[in-house]
């Protein structure tokens, strides 16, 4: 069997390297349109991975604590002007393990993953394929699999599967099978903090216009700083015309005290946000997975998790149709179907809050409040959700 991996971000690499260490008699090439010398170690876009992501990079050998900040506790409230305030802790040692998930910068992430890859293609060299600066300009479906246009020329190549993993942001995607535009912005980028710091606790706060969200990052030499998320309607971003101070000025007013004072901000980037989703992974012989299958809101950090599973999800379904030489067909037909519990659930709580932001009643506030106020209150339930966000459904 040939596979096509098309992207070698977090997830395409994951793939691939799962694929090559678990499926011995399948050859994998590995396709980017970035060129190999270029480096991506200093890439400072942030990610947040939950627990079971990291234990999958760590079976890897591609997982750098050095280079992450551990998230032992997270905290979730409703920003007045509502009259039931409301709040959720999770932390780690209520659950029983060493962390709840971590944050650290996509070239802390990718270069490890990368040079994994390339280790073992240089160890099999006739099984594993390097194919960065190549770009695939199409797939289309073949007898027995599909047919790849790659290259600068008409190059045609045959795989018997192609897994498609590049994901890009909402505003640059095609357009997939469930899209909505949910006319909100995200502001991202990074603040720096007044001692001591986050020091492990991850933020969201619920106001009225988005959610608010702080990630700890590593101390740098200048001392504590997070990653910021902030989310807006696009029809109330004035943003974009404010000064650094202001910008201060106005997140801190709708922090929690928790997070204490607020002593710098980096320039900010924007991104328009939207749900773009395919109601199924694979089309024929090929698959989408992680943001090439769904794009979501941020409020739940859960886009990378989600890919990183559909990646396990695919691996362990070619072993399975390996071990018990049922067809490759059969094989990812179920591949939709396994994906369901974990993809659906996601992808419609996160829709639904990003909806619910855009709402104007008067008592929405409040009975967020109160279900947050809820949720502390109910230990069972509060446990099951923080499981399923660190290890999916």
């Amino acid at each position: 069997m040939n596979l096509a991996v098309i992207g070698a971000g977090p997830a395409g690499l994951a793939l691939a390297l799962l694929a090559a260490e678990r499926l011995p008699g399948v050859g994998i090439h590995l396709f980017d349109t970035r060129p190999l010398d270029r480096d991506v170690s200093g890439d400072a876009r942030t990610l947040a991975l939950n627990l079971g992501s990291i234990r999958l990079l760590q079976r890897l050998g591609a997982w750098r604590p050095e280079a992450a900040q551990a998230i032992q506790t997270v905290h979730v409230s409703q920003a007045p002007p509502s009259p039931v305030a409301g709040e959720v802790w999770l932390r780690a040692t209520e659950l029983g393990v060493p962390q709840l998930g971590a944050v650290l910068p996509y070239g802390a992430l990718v270069a490890p993953l990368q040079q994994r890859w390339l280790e073992a293609a240089t160890r099999e060299p006739q099984r594993l394929a390097t194919r960065f600066g190549t770009a695939v300009h199409a797939i289309r479906p073949a007898a027995g699999g599909v047919e790849l246009d790659c290259g600068e020329g008409p190059v045609v190549e045959g795989f018997d599967l192609a897994v498609v993993a590049e994901g890009g942001v909402f505003a640059e995607q095609d357009r997939k099978a469930l899209t909505s535009d949910y006319r909100q912005n995200a502001w991202v980028g990074t603040v720096r903090l007044a001692p001591p710091g986050l020091r492990g606790l991850a933020i969201e706060r619920f106001t009225r216009n988005g959610p608010l969200a702080l990630l700890p990052l590593p101390d740098d030499a200048d001392g504590p700083r997070a990653a910021l998320v902030w989310c807006l309607p696009q029809a109330e971003d004035d943003i974009a015309a404010l000064s650094d101070a202001q910008r201060l000025a106005v997140i801190q007013q709708q922090l929690p005290a928790v997070a204490g004072r607020l002593a710098g901000i980096s320039p900010l980037k924007c991104f328009a946000l939207g749900l773009n989703a395919e109601t199924r992974l694979l089309q024929g012989r090929a698959l989408r997975i992680g943001n090439a299958a769904q794009t979501l809101h941020p409020v739940a950090g859960q886009g990378l998790n989600l890919g990183l599973r559909d990646a396990q999800a695919l691996v362990d379904a070619l072993r399975d149709a390996a071990e018990t030489a049922a067809g490759l067909d059969a094989a990812l037909a179920r591949i939709d179907w396994q994906r369901a519990p974990d993809r659906w659930p996601m992808i419609a709580a996160t829709d639904f809050l990003a909806r619910s932001f855009a709402w104007r009643l008067p008592g929405l506030p409040a009975l967020r409040g109160l279900a947050l106020a809820g949720l502390e209150l109910a230990t069972p339930v509060k446990q099951a959700l923080a499981r399923r966000m660190m290890f999916g459904g």
